[in-house]
């Protein structure tokens, strides 16, 4: 795992474990091409209970706006974090041997009322991370120029793929 930047976080990226790595890897990497300053974190739901949830109660005074959560089987990271504070939680199912990540997909997106978790598709981090950075860009208005111009830079490349097939 990349260390953090010395700016202040925006977001954090937790997972129960570090085999969570390899998956969430890819929205720190988006984050960075975005320049949102970052934290990552291993605090399991399980294992660390009072870590986790010293982590969601401190994120706001930490200057968090946002946390990505990814967790895998039965995938309670996401929840648990979001019950200990008010900030976007955005839950990441892990793709796991036995059920591909449905087990985890189902787990995350289950809350009961009053403690949401957005949820993105299995394994797909980069999507959590876009949401994330959207939710930023609502206050933030460099940060919504770069997704127009992130927005506009794949639908050039969509058009450039259509036209090489189509010939």
């Amino acid at each position: 795992m990349k260390a953090p930047r010395s700016e202040t976080p925006r977001v954090g990226i937790i997972m129960g474990s570090d085999s969570d790595w390899p998956t969430l890897k890819a929205a720190a990497e988006l984050l960075e091409e975005f320049g949102v300053p970052h934290e990552v974190r291993v605090v399991s739901a399980h294992r660390t209970p009072d870590d986790m949830a010293r982590y969601g109660r401190t994120a706001e005074s930490r200057g968090l706006q946002v946390i990505i959560a990814g967790a895998g089987g039965a995938a309670h990271l996401p929840g648990m974090v979001a019950s200990h504070t008010v900030l976007p939680v955005i839950g990441v199912p892990i793709p796991t041997q036995a059920l591909h990540g449905l087990d985890s997909l189902l787990s995350i997106v289950q809350m009961p009322a009053g403690v949401p978790v957005a949820t993105v598709a299995i394994g797909n981090a980069r999507n959590a991370a876009l949401l994330a950075l959207r939710i930023l860009a609502v206050q933030d208005e460099n940060l919504r120029r770069k997704l127009h111009e992130f927005k506009a830079r794949m639908a050039r490349e969509s058009r450039a793929k259509n036209r090489s097939l189509s010939r």
